[in-house]
Formats: C-alpha cells, sequence, structure tokens
C-alpha cells in the first residue's frame, strides 16, 4: 500500500515532491531529427495538459498523461544508459535525472491513486517508438533527452492552468521546475546555450 500525501478530504488531495527533489527547439545541427522525433512523442501529453479540466476525470487523465511521459523519460535514460555510447560524467548525470523520473512518477500514480484513478503503464522500448537508427553518438542521445525534456516541461506548464482541483498545482509546479533544469543542463551538455529564451511555451 502506497503512502498516500493527502487530507481528509478527496477533493484536497495534491501531491507533493519537493522533498524528492519538455515546444520549441533552438535550431542548429544538433536540433534536426532527435529533437523533432522527441517533440512529436510529447505533443499529445501537451496537447491534453492545453484542454482545461472540468473534473477529477479530467484532471486524472492530464496526470495520466504526464505518467506516461515520466515513464517514457525512464526508459530513454535506461536507453541511453545500455548504449555505451555515454561518457561516464554524462552517464552518471542521465542515470541521476532517471532517478528523479522515477521519483515523480511515483508521486504521480500515488496522487492517480488517491483521485480513484488507474494509473497508466509503462511501455517496451518498441512501443516508445523512440528513434534507435538516429543515436549513433553521446550528443544524440543527449540531444533527445533534452527534447523530451522540454516537451515534459510544457505539458505541466500548460497543466498548472487546467486543473480542476487547484491543489495539483504545487506538484505539476515543482516537478516542471526540475524538467526545466534536466533541460538546461543537457543543453549545456550540447555546448549550446543552457537558458535560450525567456519563457517557457
Amino acid at each position: 500500500m502506497r503512502k498516500i500525501n493527502s487530507t481528509d478530504s478527496s477533493s484536497d488531495v495534491r501531491f507533493d515532491v519537493a522533498s524528492s527533489r519538455r515546444n520549441f527547439f533552438v535550431q542548429g545541427g544538433l536540433y534536426a531529427m532527435g529533437a523533432l522525433t522527441a517533440a512529436t512523442l510529447v505533443q499529445p501529453a501537451i496537447a491534453l495538459a492545453k484542454t482545461v479540466s472540468t473534473s477529477t476525470a479530467d484532471d486524472i487523465a492530464i496526470l495520466n498523461a504526464a505518467l506516461a511521459l515520466e515513464f517514457q523519460a525512464i526508459a530513454a535514460y535506461q536507453l541511453g544508459a545500455e548504449s555505451n555510447l555515454l561518457q561516464k560524467p554524462v552517464l552518471d548525470l542521465a542515470l541521476k535525472f532517471q532517478g528523479h523520473h522515477k521519483a515523480h512518477a511515483d508521486a504521480l500514480a500515488i496522487t492517480i491513486e488517491s483521485l480513484g484513478g488507474v494509473a497508466a503503464a509503462t511501455k517496451t522500448f518498441t512501443q516508445y517508438a523512440f528513434p534507435l537508427d538516429q543515436l549513433k553518438a553521446q550528443a544524440d542521445v543527449i540531444n533527445f533527452a533534452a527534447g523530451l525534456e522540454k516537451g515534459a516541461a510544457s505539458t505541466y506548464l500548460h497543466s498548472l492552468s487546467s486543473f480542476h482541483n487547484k491543489h495539483l498545482i504545487r506538484g505539476a509546479g515543482s516537478i516542471l521546475g526540475d524538467e526545466t533544469m534536466h533541460w538546461a543542463i543537457l543543453q549545456n551538455a550540447l555546448g549550446l546555450d543552457p537558458v535560450p529564451v525567456a519563457f517557457i511555451v
């Protein structure tokens, strides 16, 4: 039985991941197919997050879309870790970020269940349709991961004003901050401006 961080009222449920700690892309040679593929993978979740929720069921749908992105990120970092393309410092960073996504996924699943929903399940690498033919060097892996992080950040951003249950905003905002930091650090690892714009969209 998972420990659920909530108040006595089911309408006052919130997830808090502060203690546990991705639509635009910059132009350039590195931001080609990998980033475009990442953008395609996250677009459905972003679109759903932009839809204003009018019920707990709608909130659960948004949370499950976010959870699906977290599982996708966990799998992507695992793929990167097993690719033998990442040098030691980058591999350590990838595994650290993967740990963050696991914490996000746990918090989201707990919240979905506490709202009476059924948490989404993870998928296989094949089901995620990762661009395996495009990941041939460390920069390709980092670029792809950065695209996923940027898409996740955008999803959480749009969810903030969409939730029916406003108590969900704090948790989504906390994860938004973490996803944005991941994206900035990966940008920097690619030798790109880690903060290229003033606003996330």
